[in-house]
């Protein structure tokens, strides 16, 4: 199943909402009805314009609103804080020496099996 763009979401609320047809809204908002439906399969992602010229024609409006962060920044520096006081308490121990051959060993023998 196809996911919905949230474009498409948002034209269909108007659509839903005013109680008008795809046909009726298209021609409020003096865009074709197929371009339209476009938009409420997600086909097609409307401008902002268009967006603005649907919602008119549906009776709403559309604006900019102050969006709040997911997450809280000073909860997020706390946690980060603990994870690398963390980190650092714990006991550290060097990794021995691995016995493999340097690369450029390995890339001498392969030109020279060539």
């Amino acid at each position: 199943m196809k996911a919905t763009k949230p474009a498409a979401s948002l034209v269909g609320q108007i659509q839903a909402r005013s109680g008008l047809s795809q046909a009726e809204l298209a021609r409020r908002a003096g865009l074709p009805r197929s371009v339209v439906n476009a938009y409420l399969r997600g086909n097609r992602e409307p401008g902002a314009d268009a967006l603005a010229r649907l919602a008119a024609a549906g009776g709403f409006g559309l604006e900019l609103a102050t969006r709040e962060p997911p997450v809280d920044v000073d909860r997020a520096s706390k946690i980060l804080v603990q994870v690398l006081e963390l980190a650092e308490a714990l006991p550290f121990r060097p990794r021995p020496d691995l016995d493999y051959p340097s690369l450029a060993g390995r890339i001498a023998v392969g030109r020279v099996a060539s």
